[in-house]
């Protein structure tokens, strides 16, 4: 499928019912996903097949903003800002199109609707794959659609695998991951994810954790951290 400026990105659904919120002057997003985007509800009798969960010793960089300059080591120059079209992780077979999201008037990330759950989402707000800066490709774990979703395996990514994106402009960037974490909801590294970066960087998000049937959601998000490739 390919990606559509009439596609309609929407808010929470199925296994969700809170929204992902955005605070700040510069909407820096605080994916405390309680909610809203990741998933969708299994409505089969039978248990739904878990996602895979990152390996307990990974954890997310520990710094954020830009690094100290060293004068021996040559500037990192990014592109220019250019839409994604696809992304491609080839340990975990995703080849899908990528939809631009935003905000919500409430303030909430837009995701992709559970009926495309097949699609990834790039917050348009921040960069684009390629830019200096961090930019953020989000998507469901599962749908109670379609069952499994675009990022089902996110979290068997290891350090050192790799991510492509292709923009409209027809390059193809590609991503080193550097670290894959689970993190409660309460506590999402926010900074990590969107603050500022001096580097070309990537960050992948869907929910992760065992799914809550009392609350109806995941408790964590699995976030891939990753840099461009050299």
């Amino acid at each position: 499928m390919s990606p559509s400026s009439d596609v309609t990105a929407t808010r929470a659904g199925g296994r969700h019912g809170k929204p992902w919120r955005a605070a700040g002057a510069a909407v820096v997003v605080l994916l405390a996903m309680t909610g809203a985007g990741m998933v969708g509800a299994s409505l089969k009798t039978t248990p739904a097949p878990r996602p895979p969960q990152p390996l307990a010793a990974q954890a997310a960089p520990t710094t954020t903003g830009p690094a100290v300059a060293d004068p021996s080591t040559p500037a990192v120059t990014g592109l220019a800002r250019s839409t994604p079209t696809t992304i491609t992780i080839p340990r975990i077979g995703v080849d899908a199109s990528i939809m631009s999201l935003g905000t919500n008037p409430d303030g909430t990330v837009q995701v992709p609707p559970l009926e495309q759950a097949k699609l990834a989402g790039w917050y348009e707000p921040g960069p684009s794959p390629g830019e200096v800066g961090n930019a953020v490709i989000v998507g469901h774990v599962d749908s109670a659609k379609i069952g499994p979703a675009v990022f089902f395996s996110l979290g068997a990514l290891r350090p050192g695998d790799t991510i492509g994106v292709t923009r409209a402009d027809g390059r193809q960037v590609t991503f080193t991951v550097e670290s894959v974490s689970s993190h409660p909801k309460t506590s999402f590294p926010t900074e990590q994810v969107y603050g500022p970066s001096d580097r070309p960087g990537l960050r992948v998000v869907t929910c992760g954790g065992v799914f809550d049937s009392a609350a109806g959601s995941y408790p964590n998000n699995v976030v891939v951290f990753a840099s461009l490739a050299t």
